[in-house]
């Protein structure tokens, strides 16, 4: 049985996850922790809980879903996950940060490219990637079918949606990747977002001023 952990982290209130089972082998999505309490956070969490951090996945690469992925992968020396259409947007990320104020070094990770329709294990519990773009060229879901849930990152929201406004943003696209690859699944499936509270597909399409 899988348990999900998150976490709200830096200016933007991003909601980091961690994915574990009895096994206590884990995987860290979204690391945003911006400061050493953020980080100790996090930290504590996985060694109180004895976790094994076996992969690293990224929703997409906007620097509040970054802010500790240098952290994590120097910590847990593990691959990154993600589309390889955000890596121009991670490769960005020291001019993200110049817009907002403060100095961050661009990354240096392992990474590992996924693709529409790969299937990623966590001993046994399989999860199914879905390319959303329209908030980011790159935005991916991972979802799990055998527990009906699923981490959106930005790409569906409790009411709302991920902007478009940002580079390479596309509103049409993103409403038509919701539609025809998120809500043909169960409604019962819930839905982790990259900022706010849980919500569900069956919710989301009857109440979803974006998507009614």
């Amino acid at each position: 049985m899988l348990q999900i952990q998150g976490f709200v982290f830096n200016f933007a209130s991003e909601n980091t996850y961690i994915i574990y089972n009895e096994n206590k082998n884990a995987w860290l999505i979204d690391p945003g922790n911006m400061n050493e309490q953020e980080t100790k956070a996090i930290s504590d969490f996985i060694i109180n809980n004895g976790l094994t951090i076996q992969k690293i996945l990224l929703t997409h690469a906007h620097i509040d879903h970054v802010l500790g992925l240098q952290w994590a992968f120097d910590t847990f020396k593990v691959p990154v996950i993600m589309h390889q259409e955000d890596q121009e947007v991670l490769d960005m990320l020291q001019m993200s940060g110049m817009r907002f104020g403060f100095q961050i070094n661009p990354v240096k990770v392992d990474i590992k490219y996924i693709n529409e329709g790969d299937l990623l294990d966590l001993d046994g519990e399989q999860f199914k990637i879905y390319h959303v773009p329209g908030h980011s060229p790159g935005s991916v879901v991972y979802h799990n079918e055998n527990q009906k849930f699923m981490i959106s990152g930005d790409v569906l929201f409790e009411g709302s949606i991920g902007r478009t406004d940002l580079y390479k943003g596309n509103y049409d696209q993103l409403i038509d990747g919701i539609r025809t690859k998120l809500f043909i699944l169960d409604e019962e499936t819930q839905v982790f977002s990259g900022h706010g509270n849980p919500t569900t597909i069956g919710f989301e399409k009857q109440y979803n001023p974006f998507l009614r």
